[in-house]
């Protein structure tokens, strides 16, 4: 399994548009990106590529990185910075299952499959997979699983992608606070590699409207607001979920200059062998 990190970044990106702070302003003068959110897996054996979440920065991605285009793809929720790169399939895919939760959400009244569906009916190449979570099903040669988690208002899911030929196992927490369900915790348990959302410092949370939340036992936030995780949450995910190696995603610019760029956060471009 060869893992690329397409986009790493938040819903603005790093470097943020407009934006001069220490942290986006290094990041133009080293040509260090984060674009919006999305994974990409090569499976050798059946020279297949599979993608998580299309980002609206898809195009860049995809031509910054020289690689080829998917085969499947996988939205983890209707939010747009995770959905809205789908339009860049056409013309250029004959055909695209597109795997997404059949759960209905009662914010939107719609599943995630029905979302997609509804948007991208425009689409020949796209065909819609609902799938309901925990349900493993297999494509590019990769078993893969939807298991719930928690980012309100909407519902959301992580992926749990595994290899059934050589045991290898890549988590993604998708977008989310610390309070991962423990039935998906559970799923998501002993990855080689945790890709695992992790906004902003601990720190950063009281400035936050309503601060921060799933404090550990020294009072340090291990969630941003209601929806996302702080690094400090991130690594303990990893911790809990005995995770061989954690790389934090969905990352903002509101780190510090110098540690925005310092392991264990992700960055554009990371490339990974499971």
């Amino acid at each position: 399994m060869e893992v690329t990190l397409l986009g790493t970044g938040d819903t603005t990106g790093t470097p943020t548009l407009d934006c001069e702070c220490d942290t986006c302003e290094y990041a133009r003068e080293h040509g260090i990106e984060r674009t919006r959110f999305s994974v990409y897996l090569e499976n050798d054996r059946t020279d297949e590529a599979l993608l998580i979440d299309a980002s609206p920065d898809f195009r860049h991605q995809f031509e910054r990185e020289d690689v080829a285009l998917p085969d499947s793809i996988v939205i983890t929720h209707v939010h747009f910075d995770h959905l809205d790169g789908l339009g860049n399939v056409y013309r250029l895919l004959r055909d695209a299952p597109v795997y997404a939760a059949n759960e209905t959400d009662p914010v939107t009244g719609e599943s995630v499959a029905e979302t997609v569906n509804r948007k991208y009916s425009y689409l020949d190449a796209i065909d819609v997979q609902p799938t309901a979570p925990f349900e493993t099903v297999r494509t590019c040669g990769f078993d893969v699983t939807l298991v719930p988690v928690d980012h309100p208002p909407l519902l959301c899911y992580g992926v749990v992608i595994e290899d059934p030929e050589t045991g290898a196992k890549l988590t993604l927490s998708g977008d989310t606070n610390y309070a991962i369900p423990e039935d998906s915790r559970a799923a998501m348990a002993n990855p080689d590699l945790l890709l695992a959302d992790g906004i902003v410092p601990a720190q950063v949370a009281e400035s936050h409207h309503i601060g921060g939340d799933h404090h550990d036992d020294e009072g340090v936030a291990r969630t941003f607001g209601s929806k996302h995780m702080t690094r400090e949450g991130a690594i303990a995910l990893g911790d809990d979920l005995n995770a061989e190696r954690t790389r934090l995603v969905h990352v903002a610019h509101y780190y510090p200059v110098d540690e925005a760029f310092e392991e264990p956060l992700a960055v554009d471009g990371e490339r990974f062998s499971l």
